[in-house]
C-alpha cells in the first residue's frame, strides 16, 4: 500500500514525488515515458533549465527522486484504475501488475490533435509549435505561418503577433475567426488565407513554406499551430471527476477533484499558461494537498 499513486512523469508528476518523497510518503509514480513535449529540442520558460531539452529534464528529476527511498517510478503505462471497498485504489499496469495507493493524482497532461496535413511531423518540434511562450523568442522577426485547428485562433494569432509582425494566419477551410476578429487582424497587417492546406514544404526540419492545394505556395520560416487538446489518460472522467467546460479535471485550490482522495494537477486540469514552470508548480501544490489532507486524517 502506498501514500500516493501518481499517474503521469512530467513536470507536474515529478514535481509532486519529489514533494510528496521529501514529506517521508510512499509514491508510485507511473511514467509511460511519451510526454507530451518529446518531440521539442529545447524547453524554454523554466527558470535555470532555460534551453534544456525535454529528455535531459526528464533525466535531471528521475536522478533526484532516486535520493528519497520511498519514492518508486514505474516506467509502465497504468491501463485500469478501480476502487477498493476501504477507499484505496488498485492501479493495474500494462505488464500486469497491480498496485495500491490511498490517494490517487492524475497528472497525465493532456495530448495534442493535429491537422492531418502531410508533412507536418517533418517540422513539428522544430520549427513548427504550438505555445509562442515556449518557442517564440527563437521565431522572432520571422516570417510565420499561423494554422488554425481550434477555436482560440484569433488569441494565438494576437499573441504569435508580440514576436513577429509578419504573419500569415491559414484557416485551411477551419471556420474559427468571427467576422470582426478577422476585420482586427487585417487591420493590423496581418494576413489570412482560407484556402485547404495540401502540404509543408521544407528541409531537415525547417520549415520554408506552405503549399495551398491549389499549388500556390506561400513563404515562411517557421509558425505555430492552434491545435486541439484531449486528456491523454482517460481516468478523471472515468472515476467520476467533475471536468471543466475545456475539458480539464476540475480541482480546487489545493488539486482535490470532486472525488474525495483523488487529484489532478498540472496540464490534465487544463492550467492556462500551459508552461512546464507552471505545471511543476500545480504538481507541487497538489503534493502539499494530499500530505496536509493525510496528515489531517491521521490527527482525527
Amino acid at each position: 500500500m502506498f501514500d500516493c499513486a501518481i499517474i503521469g512523469g512530467g513536470p507536474a508528476g515529478l514535481s509532486a514525488a519529489l514533494v510528496l518523497g521529501r514529506a517521508r510518503r510512499s509514491v508510485a509514480l507511473f511514467d509511460e515515458g511519451k510526454p507530451r513535449n518529446r518531440v521539442a529540442l529545447a524547453s524554454h520558460g523554466f527558470l535555470t533549465r532555460d534551453g534544456t531539452s525535454p529528455a535531459a529534464m526528464r533525466k535531471i528529476a528521475h536522478d533526484e527522486l532516486a535520493a528519497y527511498p520511498s519514492v518508486r517510478v514505474r516506467e509502465s503505462r497504468v491501463k485500469e484504475v478501480t476502487r477498493e471497498p476501504d477507499g484505496s485504489f488498485r492501479l493495474t499496469d500494462a505488464a500486469g501488475e497491480s498496485w495500491r495507493a490511498a490517494r490517487l493524482l492524475l497528472a497525465a497532461g493532456l495530448k495534442e490533435l493535429l491537422p492531418e496535413i502531410p508533412g507536418l511531423y517533418d517540422f513539428y518540434g522544430r520549427s513548427l509549435f504550438c505555445c509562442a511562450y515556449c518557442d517564440g523568442w527563437e521565431l522572432r522577426d520571422r516570417p510565420l505561418v499561423l494554422i488554425a485547428g481550434n477555436d482560440h485562433t484569433f488569441h494565438l494569432a494576437k499573441t504569435v503577433f508580440n514576436w513577429s509582425k509578419d504573419l500569415l494566419v491559414c484557416t485551411n477551410g477551419y471556420d474559427s475567426l468571427e467576422p470582426e476578429e478577422e476585420r482586427a487582424l487585417r487591420e493590423r497587417g496581418i494576413r489570412i488565407d482560407h484556402r485547404e492546406i495540401e502540404r509543408f514544404v521544407g528541409e531537415e526540419g525547417q520549415l520554408s513554406a506552405v503549399r495551398f492545394a491549389d499549388g500556390e505556395e506561400a513563404s515562411c520560416a517557421g509558425g505555430f499551430i492552434a491545435e486541439r487538446l484531449r486528456q491523454a489518460a482517460p481516468f478523471g472522467e472515468r472515476l467520476g471527476c467533475e471536468m471543466t467546460p475545456y475539458g480539464g479535471i476540475e480541482t480546487d485550490g489545493a488539486g482535490r477533484t470532486s472525488v474525495p482522495g483523488i487529484y489532478a494537477a498540472g496540464d490534465a486540469t487544463c492550467i492556462m499558461p500551459a508552461q512546464l514552470i507552471v505545471a511543476a508548480a500545480d504538481g507541487t501544490r497538489a503534493a502539499i494537498g494530499i500530505n496536509e489532507d493525510m496528515t489531517d486524517e491521521a490527527f482525527a
